[in-house]
């Protein structure tokens, strides 16, 4: 079967071991999972049936030959790859009445930057500094080109360099993930995750979607403290920021401000050291606000494109929801029922409708 009108659907996948294809695991795979988000650091579990082989009766993979810890694993959906990772967990299950079970967990190479814990300052220093120096830290190859403000200094208190990084990047609307044994960053809008459409009762099997002005503001404000000139830093930012993923709709602002008024709100974290500075956090946490506006859920055919930061557009939906949306969260899932994808997804804007 077809996702609209794409290529063929794979109704298995199939797993590769340290780069090769292993059909025993692939044959014995029961149960999938996948997830990634727009936060970085992808995991994978995978279960397999544990008893009997050609030799006779007994358990399959308790041999550590191929499920073993530290072991690459890929999971791939006909010639395109779902993901890579290396197996940080081994786990088992002895059902009553049933066939015992192996499970693997994996997560991305994001893993090494989560489990390395350190107080440190980097001074003078951007964005990509820190991602450059974190990422030859780990044997990883850097892919960012932020061109972000300097900071006099930047300070990890106690933190693990996947956190410290998130943070930075959160304030300048920047996105980390992996690729293989590349650490990249890209903003939101740059990451060339590609795109597709997706239509209701075709490749997107079922949709909830919401807007929601909870969380909405008009405006919000980043101030703090320029020591080297002794003046306060200011920045007023709104939705302006995302006036170029609109479209025909309307932003979470404007709809704010006609149906409640003016809500206009102040950041209480960040501090920013400069001028520029707080331009870059309120513009980016106003864009992050903004993008929430608009936030859909559903259930679609499993394809390698359906991937973190592509570009999606819907239809089927209804005048209001129809048209394009961002991917955040995917989550792959292989058991009894087949194979499917969760999704989810968000933008700036309401349809205005008929």
């Amino acid at each position: 079967m077809a996702a609209d009108g794409g290529t063929p659907i794979q109704a298995r996948p199939s797993l590769d071991v340290e780069g090769e294809r292993d059909a025993t695991l692939t044959a014995s795979l029961t149960m999938l999972d996948i997830i990634d988000s727009a936060d970085g650091l992808a995991r994978c579990e995978l279960w397999f049936g544990n008893w009997g082989s050609p030799e006779g009766p007994g358990f399959q993979h308790f041999d550590r030959r191929q499920v073993e810890l530290g072991k690459a694993f890929g999971v791939r959906l006909g010639d395109d790859s779902l993901f890579e990772g290396r197996v940080s967990a081994i786990r088992a299950r002895f059902p009553e009445g049933a066939t015992p079970q192996i499970g693997v967990c994996l997560e991305d190479r994001l893993q090494d930057l989560r489990m390395a814990r350190r107080t440190r300052c980097f001074a003078d220093a951007t964005l990509d500094d820190v991602i450059e120096r974190i990422a030859r830290d780990h044997g990883l190859r850097a892919d960012a080109n932020l061109n972000g403000p300097r900071h006099s200094v930047l300070a990890q208190m106690n933190q693990s360099d996947l956190a410290f990084l998130r943070d930075l990047a959160r304030t300048e609307d920047v996105q980390l993930w992996a690729e293989g044994s590349t650490l990249k960053a890209a903003k939101r809008g740059e990451r060339g995750a590609g795109s597709l459409e997706l239509r209701w009762a075709g490749g997107l099997r079922s949709f909830e979607v919401s807007a929601d002005l909870a969380h909405q503001r008009t405006a919000l404000v980043a101030s703090g403290w320029d020591v080297s000139t002794k003046q306060r830093t200011s920045f007023q930012a709104d939705d302006a920021v995302v006036s170029g993923e609109l479209g025909d709709g309307e932003s979470g602002a404007v709809v704010l401000r006609q149906a409640f008024g003016e809500r206009v709100d102040t950041l209480a974290h960040g501090v920013p050291a400069d001028d520029e500075i707080a331009r870059v956090l309120a513009q980016s946490s106003m864009r992050h606000l903004a993008r929430r506006f608009v936030v859909g859920r559903g259930v679609a055919e499993t394809r390698s494109e359906l991937r973190v930061g592509a570009r999606l557009t819907l239809g089927g939906v209804g005048p209001l929801f129809d048209g394009g949306y961002t991917l955040t969260q995917i989550h792959h899932r292989f058991d009894g029922q087949g194979l499917r994808t969760e999704i989810c997804c968000d933008r700036p804007a309401l349809g205005r409708g008929q």
